[in-house]
């Protein structure tokens, strides 16, 4: 089991980023956490994943399981972070050939293509749009096959239509998994989550996701009527 929960208080050279914060990730189950730029969202990611160290954080995560997270988790960032000398195929098996392990070039070029960028595998970061360059970042993160995937807007760069295809794609290959989905879009949210908290100034408020399972169809009437709530809920926070 890989669950995990995190709660405490954060600063940023003495500046508050969040209080009094308690996030449940559950095992094997998709949660999302939607609130306004600053709140704290990306905080939370980088503590989980162990890459905050300019964080001082007063609280504790737990793992259902006792055991070390560090090993077990990726993180999908904002930013691409993709190598400039490396293409398309060499960035989405980065991780591999950092840990020194077997580069399973078949996988990766499988995921590519899923990703809708087989025609451009051997292409370099600089001759990718921003999109593109999401997807390949979303190709090697599913390729890490890590039990706890915490994803940081991983669709923002996409249009409406290839964004309804990667959540779908994503949806599919991490199931079974614990992932924590950091978005700023409603619909996202209501489409994906098992679990789905708004993040205010003052904690976290949980709000009833559609009964149906992931992924949700996009005019499913739950869907809707859940994205709705969380709108209200994000502005009236705001």
């Amino acid at each position: 089991m890989t669950g995990l929960q995190l709660e405490g208080n954060a600063t940023i050279d003495g500046t508050a980023v969040f209080d009094g914060v308690s996030l449940p990730v559950e095992n094997g189950r998709w949660t999302c956490l939607l609130g306004r730029s600053g709140v704290g969202k990306s905080t939370i990611m980088r503590l989980v994943a162990g890459l905050a160290d300019h964080v001082r954080f007063t609280g504790r995560i737990d793992v259902d399981d006792g055991n070390r997270l560090e090993e077990r988790v990726t993180l999908m960032a904002q930013q691409d972070s993709l190598l400039p000398w490396l293409n398309t195929v060499d960035n989405v098996l980065l991780g591999a050939r950092l840990r020194g392990q077997r580069l399973d070039r078949v996988r990766a070029s499988r995921l590519i293509d899923q990703v809708g960028l087989g025609e451009h595998q051997h292409k370099k970061p600089h001759a990718l749009s921003g999109g593109q360059r999401q997807r390949v970042a979303l190709a090697r993160t599913l390729m890490e096959d890590r039990p706890v995937v915490l994803l940081d807007e991983p669709f923002s760069a996409l249009d409406a239509r290839v964004r309804a295809e990667m959540q779908e794609l994503a949806a599919e290959h991490l199931a079974g998994r614990t992932v924590l989905l950091v978005t700023h879009d409603p619909g996202e949210a209501a489409r994906l989550g098992d679990s789905i908290h708004v993040m205010t100034g003052t904690g976290l408020i949980s709000v009833e996701p559609p009964s149906s399972p992931v992924i949700r169809a996009y005019d499913d009437p739950e869907v809707l009527a859940c994205q709705g709530r969380l709108l209200r809920l994000l502005r009236e926070a705001s």
